[in-house]
């Protein structure tokens, strides 16, 4: 190693410890030892290690106490593996929920400890350079943000699987981040040198998104002038990104499928095989073991995308990280404010804590960047908050007058068209008719929004 890593070894068995200090300095770690429960918090304020060896069972406060107690004092960046003599008992199951990276069952062996003690150092520096990316390689704009439970989840996982080349699927509700996800994974891989290229599978068309992701030979349509490479061929030794591969169809599904299979894929009008190293991300707001179900999604296909699974938790399931989103959120928007430093007072913010979010952080950040421009150079209060679903009310009641409108028998095809129309023309005219801004809050491809605006009838501003 090229800096010698801190090991704090805790536990009652003077000879456990002696054992492992004396292994894990010859291996070049540094160590320290605790003997007590109550020694650790002080030695981790101390020393703050690397990684922290403890035994769950010891005299007074047990090691379950100083899981949750590591929590309560902010220290759970620091990874635990528990040491139990009962690897599939309760407490081993109960130390990981508490925020244990893994355990070891004693009796263990010397050298697999060594592996679990060097990989969980791996994965912790991962996952730290994933939560506060290099500047030189991610956009400001694209951290990830949140320091919940359920996100250092999601950091962890992010660790864990970045340095692998296994498919990645990642899931979540629309507005949750899941392209940030997938970013962080690329810029955290083998592969970040080589290219990142993203495919929006639900604003193309069938024959569309087969020619964009396979490529097509000069000839092969009517429209295909010249030969064109396509987006895994662009992705060649580097990472593809498939959003919204829920909404592919079972024909180009079926492509994708010996694209993983094989690695290898022809180009639209041609038979000649063209042999890739691509990494494939897949990102879907569906359940996409419900679409197997139904027979919209292939079941060989789903097991091939659910290689590794990245869940990312609604804003509803961790409202603890909405002040700080929404202290990103002004420090990202502050332009907007007249004086550079837009403020929000505790009433505005406990408007925003006492909301749902169904379009999760993409909606935080919306009402937030609405609520600087309303604001002028004023503190931001309650008055300035309007959320998407029924403006100036924070208890997501978004009815808009449904009831009266099924009450006098019109269709839900009609109700879901006005509603769609009315969300286009009020995102086009706070973004005072700029189309890719208001594509963005309304979290849809700008051509899917000419689409619609089409349809609708909706005039350019």
């Amino acid at each position: 190693m090229e800096d010698k890593r801190l090991v704090l070894i805790a536990d009652d068995d003077q000879s456990i410890r002696s054992l492992l200090t004396s292994f894990l300095e010859s291996e070049g770690f540094g160590t320290i030892e605790a003997k007590s429960g109550r020694d650790v918090i002080p030695a981790i304020t101390k020393t703050r290690p690397d990684v922290v060896i403890m035994d769950l069972r010891m005299p007074g406060m047990g090691g379950l106490d100083v899981l949750d107690q590591m929590k309560r004092m902010k220290m759970d960046d620091i990874p635990v593996l528990t040491m139990t003599a009962y690897g599939t008992s309760n407490v081993a199951i109960e130390a990981i929920q508490r925020g244990a990276y893994d355990y070891v069952t004693k009796p263990f062996e010397l050298d697999d400890l060594l592996m679990t003690v060097k990989r969980t150092i791996d994965h912790r520096d991962l996952a730290r350079r994933v939560k506060a990316v290099d500047e030189t390689i991610r956009d400001p704009l694209d951290k990830i943000i949140g320091n919940t439970s359920a996100m250092q989840q999601v950091y962890k996982n992010i660790g864990r699987v970045a340095r692998t080349d296994a498919t990645v699927l990642v899931t979540g509700e629309s507005g949750t981040g899941k392209e940030l996800v997938a970013g962080a994974i690329h810029f955290n891989s083998n592969r970040r040198s080589g290219p990142y290229v993203k495919v929006p599978c639900a604003s193309l068309t069938e024959t569309l998104l087969e020619s964009e992701l396979f490529g097509h030979e000069a000839g092969s349509f009517t429209s295909a002038v010249k030969t064109r490479k396509g987006r895994f061929e662009m992705a060649d030794k580097g990472t593809i990104f498939l959003d919204e591969i829920g909404e592919m169809s079972l024909n180009t599904q079926k492509k994708l499928l010996r694209v993983l299979q094989e690695r290898e894929f022809e180009r639209v009008g041609s038979n000649t095989p063209i042999k890739i190293d691509t990494r494939v991300i897949a990102a879907t707001n569906r359940s996409l073991a419900h679409e197997v179900s139904e027979g919209r999604f292939r079941e060989d296909l789903y097991y091939r995308l659910n290689v590794i699974a990245i869940d990312l938790p609604p804003l509803r399931d961790r409202m603890d990280d909405v002040p700080i989103l929404v202290e990103h959120f002004l420090q990202i928007y502050r332009s907007d404010a007249p004086d550079n430093t837009p403020r929000i007072s505790e009433e505005a913010l406990e408007e925003l804590m006492k909301y749902n979010w169904p379009g999760n952080v993409r909606e935080l950040e919306n009402s937030v960047h609405r609520a600087i421009i309303l604001a002028r150079d004023e503190v931001i209060t309650p008055a300035h908050i309007v959320f998407t679903g029924a403006p100036g009310k924070s208890n997501g009641d978004a009815s808009d007058g449904v009831a009266d409108k099924v009450a006098a028998g019109m269709s839900l095809k009609d109700i879901v068209m006005e509603t769609e129309r009315k969300a286009i023309e009020a995102a086009l005219h706070l973004a005072n008719g700029n189309r890719s801004q208001a594509a963005k809050q309304l979290g849809i491809y700008r051509r899917m929004l000419y689409a619609k605006m089409n349809e609708y009838g909706i005039a350019e501003s």
